[in-house]
């Protein structure tokens, strides 16, 4: 008797649709997984990037030796980096025009910036909203295959002239550990996006004011020039 209550047997004996069930509920949980420990590792990256440039930015280095140094070794990972490295871009090439427009300067500066900005956004929220679908529908995706194995239970005492309860127990029991699975895919899903978003929104508030600081020391040597 507890060799056929164990979990594996209730699994291995489920209904066809409940072990659908139960392979796609941990397919979905597999994958978050590895979506939660690459994105740890994208967003650290960005992070510990971002505070290292700053720190270089800060330094009192001349802008054009630092565009030089980074060019010659561009960090792909550095978001605030790539932001730097296309407002200097476009500064250096609008300003190498003759007779140029210095408000035509700045908001070819902030429009290079801006899509930077969305670009590095678009990096660091990819996977999220996979982390969030499996973390809203999990659970219901659970519930169904345990409404479908109750349903296959109640089903069966059709043809039993006595009920009781060993003979519904394996067919409840392994219903109920699809909802077990569903919440095993969601909850670490939800903790995982919740978290990963405010990271993501700090960082990306981070960006901005950098390029909002940035576009106004480009704006003081522009006006500052003759």
């Amino acid at each position: 008797m507890v060799e056929k209550m164990s979990i594996w047997s209730l699994v291995a004996n489920a209904s066809f649709v409940v072990q659908l069930v139960m392979l796609s509920l941990l397919l979905a949980s597999f994958l978050s997984w590895v979506m939660i420990f690459q994105r740890q590792r994208v967003l650290g990256q960005a992070r510990r990037t971002m505070i290292k440039f700053e720190d270089r930015f800060w330094s009192g280095v001349d802008l054009g030796q630092l565009f030089r140094e980074i060019n010659h070794d561009p960090n792909p990972d550095s978001g605030v980096e790539n932001i730097f490295r296309a407002g200097i871009k476009e500064y250096t090439r609008l300003t190498q025009q003759t007779n140029y427009d210095r408000d035509a300067v700045m908001d070819g500066i902030q429009r290079s910036m801006r899509v930077a900005l969305a670009r590095e956004e678009d990096k660091l929220e990819r996977h999220l909203p996979f982390l969030a679908t499996v973390g809203s529908t999990s659970p219901y995706v659970g519930l169904f295959g345990t409404v479908w194995g109750i349903m296959n239970s109640f089903r069966g005492l059709a043809n039993v002239h006595q009920a009781t309860l060993s003979s519904v127990a394996p067919g409840i029991s392994e219903a109920l550990i699809a909802t077990a699975i569903g919440l095993f895919a969601a909850i670490p899903a939800v903790i995982a996006y919740n978290r990963y978003s405010a990271k993501v929104d700090h960082l990306i508030g981070n960006y901005e004011t950098f390029a909002d600081e940035f576009s106004a020391i480009l704006h003081r040597r522009l006006h500052g020039s003759n």
